[in-house]
C-alpha cells in the first residue's frame, strides 16, 4: 500500500508510520509531500490560533471600554487569560511575531463584529482599525476606558 492512500485512509497511521520512516533515516520512503504539507499545515494552524486569541481579547477590551456599566470580573478574566495565552503562544512561536499586524488587523475585524452583535451597538460604533497596539493589548495593566 502506497504511502498516499494510507495518508487519505488513516491519517493516524499513516504518522505514524511516517514518524518512524523519518526517525530510521528512511527519507525515501518516506510521503514526503504530504509530510510537507502537514507541517505547512501546522504552520497555519499556529497562525489561526494567534488570530483567536487576538480575537477574543479585542472582543473582551471593547466590550470593557464600550460597556463600563456591565465590567465584572469575567471580563476581567478573560481578558487576563487571554493576554497570559497570548504571551504563552508566541513565547512557543517567536517568528508569529512577525504576521503580529495582520493577524491583529484580521482579529480586529471580527471582533469589532462580534463586539457590535454582543453590545447591541451598532459596528460603526466602534472605531474601523484596532485602537490598540500589541503592546497595550497584552500589558497587563492596560484597561481601556479606566
Amino acid at each position: 500500500m502506497s504511502n498516499s492512500s494510507l495518508y487519505d485512509r488513516d491519517f493516524y497511521a499513516w504518522t505514524s508510520e511516517q514518524a518512524a520512516l523519518l526517525r530510521e533515516g528512511r527519507l525515501s520512503d518516506a510521503d514526503i509531500a504530504n509530510i510537507a504539507e502537514e507541517i505547512e499545515s501546522m504552520g497555519r494552524s499556529e497562525k489561526r490560533e494567534l488570530v483567536s486569541r487576538l480575537t477574543v481579547l479585542l472582543l473582551d477590551l471593547l466590550k470593557w471600554q464600550y460597556q463600563p456599566g456591565l465590567r465584572g470580573a469575567s471580563w476581567r478574566a478573560s481578558i487576563q487569560v487571554q493576554r497570559i495565552s497570548l504571551e504563552t503562544h508566541l513565547g512557543d512561536n517567536p517568528s508569529l511575531k512577525a504576521v503580529m499586524p495582520d493577524a491583529t488587523a484580521q482579529a480586529y475585524r471580527i471582533a469589532r463584529i462580534e463586539a457590535g452583535k454582543e453590545t447591541g451597538l451598532a459596528t460603526e460604533s466602534f472605531p474601523a482599525l484596532a485602537p490598540w497596539d500589541f503592546d497595550q493589548m497584552v500589558n497587563e495593566d492596560f484597561w481601556p476606558g479606566a
